[in-house]
């Protein structure tokens, strides 16, 4: 790949994983998670560790990287949502 299509992923890996950190603090902090809809965060959090494993079979550093940070924040929010019925 070339430089231009590195800093482009990369930049967008910064933004999409960056957008999940309000939400984890949130819902750590407050511990409500009532706005937060289980079967979607479930969805989304499939889709993200789907998208890590595509990265990983691509060798996509840009990819692995923002996944594997959102998987995490995501599961987080998962966890409360789930222990916090």
């Amino acid at each position: 790949m070339d430089t231009t299509t590195d800093l482009i992923g990369y930049c967008s890996a910064v933004l999409t994983t960056t957008a999940f950190v309000p939400q984890a603090l949130q819902s750590l902090k407050t511990r409500d998670l009532s706005g937060i809809s289980l079967p979607m965060y479930s969805l989304f959090s499939l889709g993200v560790f789907g998208w890590l494993i595509y990265g990983l079979m691509i060798g996509s550093w840009p990819i692995i990287a923002a996944n594997s940070i959102t998987l995490i924040l995501a599961c987080i929010v998962l966890y409360l949502k789930v222990k916090h019925r």
